[in-house]
C-alpha cells in the first residue's frame, strides 16, 4: 500500500509542522533582527530565512531522505556512540534546558507581564509557569493527538491572530526605517545568519522530521521515494509560512525604532506594536498569540524528549518521562529569559555546525555507499572546530577571559580558516573532508568489486 496524500491532508501536516517549529524565538528574533538591522533589513533577513527557514525545511528533508527510522540511527553513522551522545543532547538543548522553558519566560514575559504590577514580576511568572507546564503536560500525554488538537485547532488560530497584527503594520507603518546598529553596518547577511541558530527550528527539524514521517506512513505512504515527497510538500506548507512571518515581524520591528526605541529583545517590540495599533485589545491579542505560539511548542518539544528517552531507557514509562521532562522544563523557565538566551548561545554555536553537516551527508552519502569513514573524518573535524567556537562564545558572552589552553588553537583557527571570524570557521574543512574522503571511499569500493 503506497497511497498518495491529498492537499487537504498536506496542509494539515504542514500545519501541525509549522505549529510545533512556531514558538518563542521565532517571535522575538525577528523583531530584535529588524529594530537591530535598521536599513540592512534585507540582507540581515535573507541570512536569518536561511538558517531559520531554510535549514528546518532542509533537516525535514534529510530525515525522509536518509531513510532511516530517527536521528540516533543518523547520527549512528558516525558510530553508536556519537548517535547516542548527539541525539541526548540535542534533545535536551531544544528540551528542558533551553527551547522549552523559553516557550513560558517568553509566553509571560511578553503576553502575560504587562497585566503584572511592578515588584510582582517573579511571583507572577511562578503562577504562570505552573498553569502553563500543567497544560503541555497533559497534552503531551497523549501524543497520538497531536494532529488534531494541533494542526486542526491552534495552529490556524494563531495564523490568524499574527496575520492582523502584521498586516496592519505592513499597510499602516509605525514610522521610518532607522540606520543600523553597528553590528550591522557591516556582515548583516552574516549576523543574521547566526541570528537565525536561535531559533533552534534546525535542531527540531532533526525531531519533528521523525513525527511527521510517523503522520505520513499512518496515511498508508510506505516508500522511501514517495515518503521524501510527500514529506517535502507538507515541509513546504510550514516554511512557507514561518518564511512569511518571519519577514513580517522583522519589518514591524525595523519600523518600531522611531516610536518605541531600542529593547534588548524583541518581547516588547511586538507588545508596543499590539498597543500601538489596537490599545488594550491589542495587546490581548498579542497575549493569545505568544501563548497559543509558545503552548504548541512546549507540548511538541516535552512530547518528543520523553518519547526518545524512553526508548533509551524502556524501563522507564512515557508517561513518567512527560512528568520528569515537565518538571524539569518548569524549573529551568523560572531562571528567567535572559538567562536561558545567553546560556543557550554558546551550545548552539556548538550544536548547530554539527547539526548542519549532518545533513548534508545525509544527501550526499549515496555516494560514498555511507561510509563511516567520510561520517566519522567529516564530524570529527567539524566537532574540533565548532567546540571552541562554543568555549569563546561563552566566554565572550560573560565578559571571561579566555582559558590558557584555548588561545593558541583559537589563534591558529583565526589564522588558517577562512570565515572563522564570522563563525563559520568549520564550513570549508567539512566540505574539503566530504570530497576527499567520499573519494578514497569510493575507489576503495570500486578495487573490492574488481577484485
Amino acid at each position: 500500500m503506497n497511497n498518495k496524500l491529498k492537499l487537504s491532508s498536506h496542509v494539515a501536516i504542514g500545519f501541525m509542522l509549522f505549529a510545533l517549529f512556531f514558538g518563542a524565538g521565532n517571535l522575538i528574533f525577528p523583531a530584535q533582527l529588524g529594530q537591530y538591522a535598521g536599513t540592512s533589513i534585507w540582507p540581515a533577513v535573507i541570512g536569518f530565512l536561511i538558517t531559520g527557514v531554510g535549514l528546518p525545511f532542509l533537516g525535514i528533508l534529510a530525515m525522509g531522505f536518509s531513510g532511516t527510522n530517527n536521528l540516533q540511527e543518523l547520527a549512528g553513522r558516525v558510530h553508536p556512540a556519537y548517535g547516542v551522545f548527539f541525539t541526548a543532547l540535542l534533545y535536551l538543548t531544544i528540551g528542558p534546558f533551553f527551547a522549552a522553558p523559553r516557550t513560558g519566560t517568553v509566553a509571560y514575559e511578553v503576553g502575560i507581564a504587562p497585566f503584572v504590577g511592578e515588584g510582582s514580576e517573579k511571583i507572577g511568572l511562578f503562577i504562570f509557569t505552573v498553569i502553563f507546564f500543567a497544560i503541555a503536560f497533559l497534552f503531551s500525554l497523549y501524543p497520538a493527538k497531536l494532529v488534531d488538537n494541533i494542526g486542526k485547532i491552534l495552529a490556524p488560530a494563531l495564523v490568524l491572530l499574527l496575520a492582523v497584527l502584521l498586516l496592519t503594520a505592513i499597510f499602516n507603518p509605525m514610522g521610518s526605517i532607522q540606520s543600523p546598529e553597528e553590528a550591522y553596518q557591516t556582515g548583516a547577511f552574516v549576523k543574521g545568519f547566526l541570528e537565525g541558530y536561535n531559533t533552534m527550528d534546525a535542531l527540531a527539524s532533526l525531531v519533528f522530521g521523525i513525527i511527521i514521517i510517523t503522520v505520513i506512513r499512518s496515511f498508508g505512504v510506505t516508500t522511501k521515494g514517495r515518503i521524501f515527497a510527500e514529506a517535502s510538500k507538507s515541509g513546504l506548507v510550514a516554511i512557507l509560512l514561518l518564511g512569511i512571518i518571519y519577514v513580517g515581524i522583522a519589518f514591524l520591528g525595523a519600523t518600531s525604532v522611531s516610536i518605541l526605541g531600542i529593547f534588548d529583545n524583541g518581547g516588547p517590540v511586538l507588545n508596543g506594536a499590539a498597543d500601538h495599533y489596537f490599545g488594550t485589545l491589542g495587546t490581548v491579542i498579542l497575549a493569545a498569540v505568544i501563548i497559543l505560539a509558545c503552548l504548541t511548542t512546549a507540548i511538541g518539544l516535552i512530547t518528543a524528549n520523553a518519547e526518545y528517552f524512553h526508548t533509551l531507557f524502556p524501563s522507564i514509562s512515557y508517561k513518567l518521562f512527560v512528568v520528569f521532562f515537565s518538571l524539569l522544563t518548569f524549573a529551568f523557565a523560572n531562571f528567567g529569559l535572559a538567562n536561558i538566551i545567553n546560556f543557550s548561545i554558546p551550545v548552539l554555536m556548538f550544536l548547530y555546525p554539527l547539526a548542519i553537516v549532518l545533513m548534508v551527508l545525509s544527501f550526499v552519502s549515496p555516494l560514498f555507499n555511507h561510509s563511516q569513514m567520510v561520517y566519522a573524518s567529516t564530524i570529527t573535524v567539524t566537532f574540533l572546530i565548532s567546540i571552541f567556537d562554543g568555549l569563546k562564545t561563552l566566554c565572550d558572552q560573560f565578559g571571561l577571559e579566555y582559558f590558557g589552553w584555548m588561545k593558541p588553537i583559537i589563534s591558529f583557527y583565526g589564522k588558517v580558516l577562512p570565515f572563522y571570524a564570522e563563525g563559520l570557521g568549520w564550513l570549508i574543512p567539512a566540505v574539503i573532508i566530504i570530497i576527499i574522503t567520499g573519494l578514497v571511499a569510493r575507489t576503495q569500493r570500486k578495487n573490492r568489486i574488481e577484485n
